[in-house]
C-alpha cells in the first residue's frame, strides 16, 4: 500500500485496537485479554503491537514522512486540558509547538503528534477510558496483554542493559529523524520555559545527529515516559493543581490572563468558572491502574539504578556521557517524583477502607526501596535477618521525605480506621511496619527531617523549582557525601516544591506522630483479643454441636441470647495468621519508634481488653452515670466493627416470644392456647401447691415457676436498677412445638414399636420416665439454683 494510503487508516486502525476515546468502542480490550482464556487471540495481539512487530513498523514508516495526526485537547487529563483551553501552556515539553487552533467549522483544540505519540497517547489512555469495562473476578490484571504489553515498551524503550534497539532502517543508509519543531499557531504562555528536553539539549551540542544514534533516539525514551506518566498520574484537584505552580509562574499567567481578557467572547468570569470544573475532575483509579503504575515504578528503578559508576574526572564525564546515561540520571527526580506524590495523596485519601487498597501499598512500599531494584544484591546471609539500608540511599530518601513521613501519616490515619481483626487489613500493617523497620531506614528518615528543620537558609528567588531538583551530579551514586548545607537545601527543596512555602510539616517522629503509633498499637492489642476470643467461641460452638446435643429435650436456644457474629465466619487459620502479622507489626512498630515494654504494658492494660472469669468477651467499653452505662467512642468503635456486642435477650413473657425456626408455627399458636386455658382454669390450684413446703410443693416449683430463666435474664446496660418480673406459676407446653422434640418422640414410637408397644403404651412409658427424672431433679433442684416466688 501507498503511504497516503496508510496514512489515512491509521487513525482508524489505532482506534480498532485501543477503542475510542469516549469509551464507546471497547476494541480489542487488552485490559481483559488473557493467555489462559484466548490463547490465539492472545498471542496475535503481541506479535502484532511488539515493538519490532508490525504495528510499530508502520508508525515508524509514517514516521519518516512527518506525518502528523490530531489529537482532541479535550480528553487530555483535566488540569492539563483546563489550563491549555485557557491558552496556557503546561510545564511538560511534551505539549510545546503541538497545540493548534481547530480550522473553520472545527470543535475544539487538538494537539498535532506524530505517528509515534499518536501511538502511545492511545495506548496510555486506554488504561483510563476502558476502565468501566466489566472484568471479571478470575482474570488477573497482571497477566492481561496490556499489562505485558507496558512491560515490554518499558524494557525496549528504557532498557537497562545496553542502549535503546534503533527503529528498523525503511530506507537504505537512512533513520527515522527525530520530531522537528513546528511554529506554534497560538501564542500561549508557556509553564515549561525553564524545562527543556534532553533530546533538544543534547543535539543542540553534538556537531553531526547521525554521528551519535543514541542522541538521535533517545526522544523515543523520553517521550514513552512523559506520556505515560502525563496519562497516568496527572489527574487531581484544582488546589494541588495550584500548589505544584512556582510563584513567579503564577505571577506570569495572571499578567497575560489580564492581557488577553478583553479579547474573550465571553464572560471572565464564566471562563474561570469553567475552568474549575474542568479541574476539579472526579477520578478513581482503579486497581488495574495502580498495578500498571506499580510496574512503572519498579522499572524506572531498575533504569534508573542501571547507571553506570561515574568517571572521577569531571571533564571526562562531560565528554563520554550518553544521553541514555544522563537519562537514567533524572528519570525519577524530574518526570516522576511530584506527579507520583500526588497520585498517592489521592488514593490515601479517596480509596476505600477495604483489602483493595492493597494494590496502593504495594505501589508506594515499592517506590520507597529502590534498593531493591539495584543491579548489585546483598550478600546472602545463613541467618534470615533483615539487610541494612546501605547509607548510599540516604540522598534519595532525603529528596524524597514526604513519600515516607507523610504518606506513612496518611496510613497510620487509615489504619486506625479499619477492622485489623480483618486478616487482609492485619496484613497491610504488618507489611509497612516491616519495611520501615528495615535497619538504618528509620535512622536515615529522622536524619532527613533534622536537616529540613535546620534554621532556614537564604534561597534566590529568581531560582525556578525545577533548577534546584537534582537533576545532575548522580546524587545517587554519589561518591563523596554533600555538605550538610547542600542537603538541607535540597530537603527543604523537595518539601515546598511539592506542597508550598506555607506547609506545617509533621514530624515522623514527632509527639503528634508517635500518640497516633500508640492508638494503632492500642487497636492492635484489641483486635488480638478479639482474635483469641472468636478463636474460643468458635472452637466452644463446635464442641457444643456435637450430634447426640442435637436431641436435647428442651432447646437451649429458648429464652436464650443470640449468639451470632460475622466475625465467626473467619476460619481458626484465618485467625491465625491475623494473631501472627499483628504480633509482627507490633514488634516492628516497637522497633521504629523504640516502644518499651513499661508503655506496651501500661497500653493493654488501659486498653479494655481484659478478658473475664468464663474467658469471653466483656461488654463494649461503657463508663457509669446516673441513667446506667453509657458509651464511649471505644465503645461506639468496637460495635461498629464487630469487636464486641451487647447479647440480645428477649425479655418479655417467654410464652410470648416470636416463633423461632426451628418451631411449627401452627402448634405454637394452638398449645398457646391450650396452656392459657389450662392456666386459667388452674392458677388457683397451683399457687396452692407451688406454697406448699413438702416435697410436692418443691416439685411445683421447680417444673411450674422456671426460676433458671429467671436467673439467665441480663438486664440492658442502659437500665441501671431493673426488678424482674415474676409470671407466677403455669404450665408451658410450646417446648412440644419444637421440631426437634417431636422428632425425638417419633423415633421413641418408632422403637417402641419394635418391641409390640403400642401408642397408648409408649405414651405411658414416657410419662413414668419423665415423672422419675423429674423427682431427681427435685432433690438436687433447691441445692443447685435458688428459687424465687
Amino acid at each position: 500500500s501507498s503511504l497516503k494510503e496508510l496514512h489515512g487508516i491509521f487513525p482508524w486502525l489505532v482506534e480498532s485496537i485501543f477503542g475510542s476515546l469516549d469509551g464507546i468502542i471497547i476494541g480489542w480490550n487488552l485490559l481483559c485479554l488473557q493467555g489462559r482464556t484466548n490463547p490465539t487471540e492472545y498471542s496475535v495481539a503481541l506479535d502484532f503491537l511488539d515493538p519490532s512487530g508490525p504495528m510499530m513498523k508502520l508508525v515508524y514508516k509514517l514516521q519518516a514522512e512527518e506525518y502528523r495526526y490530531d489529537f482532541p485537547v479535550s480528553y487530555l487529563p483535566g488540569p492539563v486540558k483546563a489550563s491549555i483551553q485557557e491558552q496556557v501552556l503546561p510545564e511538560c515539553s511534551l505539549y510545546h509547538n503541538k497545540v493548534q487552533f481547530p480550522s473553520s467549522g472545527g470543535l475544539g483544540l487538538n494537539l498535532a503528534l506524530n505517528p509515534f505519540e499518536y501511538y502511545m497517547f492511545y495506548f496510555a489512555i486506554s488504561l483510563i477510558t476502558q476502565k468501566n469495562t466489566s472484568i471479571t473476578h478470575h482474570v488477573s490484571p497482571s497477566n492481561s496483554a496490556y499489562f505485558i504489553l507496558v512491560d515490554t515498551y518499558l524494557k525496549c524503550f528504557l532498557p537497562t542493559e545496553g542502549s535503546v534497539l534503533p527503529p528498523p532502517s525503511l530506507n537504505p543508509g537512512g533513520a527515522i529523524p527525530s520530531p522537528t519543531p513546528r511554529s506554534p499557531a497560538v501564542p500561549f504562555t508557556s509553564y515549561g520555559m525553564h524545562h527543556t528536553s534532553l533530546l533538544k539539549r543534547h543535539i543542540a551540542h553534538q556537531p553531526s545527529v547521525n554521528a551519535d544514534p543514541a542522541s538521535q533516539e533517545i526522544w523515543r525514551s523520553e517521550t514513552l515516559l512523559q506520556i505515560f506518566v502525563e496519562m497516568w498520574l496527572h489527574h487531581y484537584s484544582l488546589e494541588m493543581y495550584q500548589k505544584m505552580q512556582s510563584p513567579h509562574v503564577k505571577l506570569e499567567v495572571l499578567h497575560y490572563r489580564l492581557s488577553i481578557s478583553s479579547k474573550h467572547h465571553g464572560s471572565p468570569a464564566q471562563s474561570s468558572y469553567q475552568a474549575l470544573h474542568a479541574y476539579q475532575e472526579s477520578f478513581k483509579p482503579t486497581e488495574e491502574h495502580v498495578l500498571v503504575v506499580r510496574l512503572l515504578v519498579k522499572h524506572l528503578h531498575a533504569f534508573s539504578n542501571s547507571l553506570k559508576p561515574e568517571p572521577l574526572s569531571p571533564s571526562a564525564h562531560s565528554h563520554t556521557a550518553s544521553p541514555l546515561e544522563d537519562f537514567k540520571r533524572v528519570v525519577i527526580p524530574r518526570f516522576v517524583q511530584e506527579k507520583l506524590y500526588i497520585f498517592l495523596q489521592h488514593c490515601f485519601g479517596h480509596w476505600p477502607l477495604d483489602a483493595s487498597f492493597r494494590a496502593v501499598l504495594e505501589m508506594w512500599l515499592s517506590y520507597l526501596q529502590p534498593w531493591r531494584y539495584a543491579p548489585e544484591k546483598p550478600p546472602q546471609s545463613t541467618e534470615h535477618l533483615p539487610h541494612s539500608v546501605s547509607e548510599k540511599w540516604a540522598t534519595f530518601i532525603q529528596e524524597n521525605l514526604l513519600m515516607y513521613t507523610k504518606l506513612f501519616v496518611g496510613f497510620l490515619n487509615r489504619a486506625l480506621r479499619t477492622d485489623l481483626v480483618s486478616p487482609k487489613n492485619a496484613f497491610m500493617v504488618f507489611r509497612v511496619a516491616k519495611v520501615f523497620a528495615q535497619p538504618n531506614l528509620a535512622e536515615m528518615i529522622l536524619k532527613g527531617e533534622q536537616l529540613f528543620l535546620q534554621p532556614e537558609l537564604v534561597i534566590p528567588h529568581r531560582q525556578h523549582r525545577l533548577f534546584m531538583t537534582p537533576t545532575f551530579g548522580g546524587a545517587f551514586f554519589s561518591s563523596w557525601p554533600p555538605t550538610t548545607a547542600d542537603a538541607s537545601l535540597k530537603v527543604k527543596t523537595h518539601v515546598y516544591s511539592l506542597e508550598g512555602q506555607d506547609f506545617q510539616y509533621k514530624q515522623m517522629f514527632g509527639t503528634e506522630v508517635r500518640n497516633l503509633v500508640l492508638k494503632l498499637a492500642q487497636l492492635i492489642c484489641q483486635a488480638q483479643q478479639t482474635a483469641k476470643s472468636i478463636s474460643d467461641h468458635s472452637a466452644d460452638t463446635m464442641a457444643s454441636q456435637s450430634f447426640f446435643s442435637w436431641f436435647r429435650f428442651t432447646p437451649s436456644e429458648m429464652n436464650g441470647s443470640y449468639t451470632g457474629n460475622d466475625l465467626d465466619e473467619i476460619g481458626q487459620d484465618s485467625i491465625k495468621k491475623t494473631d501472627e502479622y499483628l504480633e509482627k507489626a507490633l514488634e516492628y512498630l516497637c522497633q521504629i519508634f523504640k516502644l518499651n515494654g513499661a508503655q506496651l504494658t501500661q497500653m493493654m492494660k488501659n486498653c479494655g481488653t481484659a478478658q473475664d472469669k468464663n474467658g469471653k468477651n466483656q461488654l463494649p467499653d461503657c463508663i457509669e452515670s446516673e441513667d446506667g452505662l453509657i458509651l464511649t467512642p471505644l465503645g461506639r468503635y468496637q460495635i461498629i466493627n464487630g469487636l464486641r456486642r451487647f447479647e440480645v435477650q428477649y425479655q418479655g413473657d417467654t410464652e410470648l416470644q416470636p416463633i423461632r425456626s426451628y418451631e411449627n408455627p401452627t402448634l405454637v399458636r394452638l398449645l398457646f392456647r391450650l396452656s392459657s386455658v389450662l392456666n386459667a382454669r388452674f392458677a388457683d390450684q397451683m399457687d396452692v401447691l407451688c406454697s406448699r413446703e413438702d416435697f410436692v410443693g418443691r416439685l411445683c416449683r421447680y417444673h411450674l415457676t422456671k426460676p433458671h430463666l429467671i436467673q439467665k435474664i441480663r438486664c440492658s446496660p442502659m437500665v441501671k436498677d431493673r426488678t424482674s418480673q415474676n409470671w407466677g406459676p403455669r404450665i408451658s407446653l410450646r417446648f412440644l412445638a419444637s421440631y426437634r422434640t417431636l422428632i425425638f418422640l417419633l423415633m421413641i414410637y418408632f422403637i417402641a414399636s419394635w418391641f409390640n408397644i403400642g401408642p397408648v403404651g409408649c405414651t405411658f412409658i414416657i410419662l413414668i420416665g419423665y415423672f422419675l427424672y423429674a423427682t431427681i431433679m427435685t432433690f438436687f433442684s433447691e441445692r443447685w439454683k435458688p428459687h424465687e416466688h
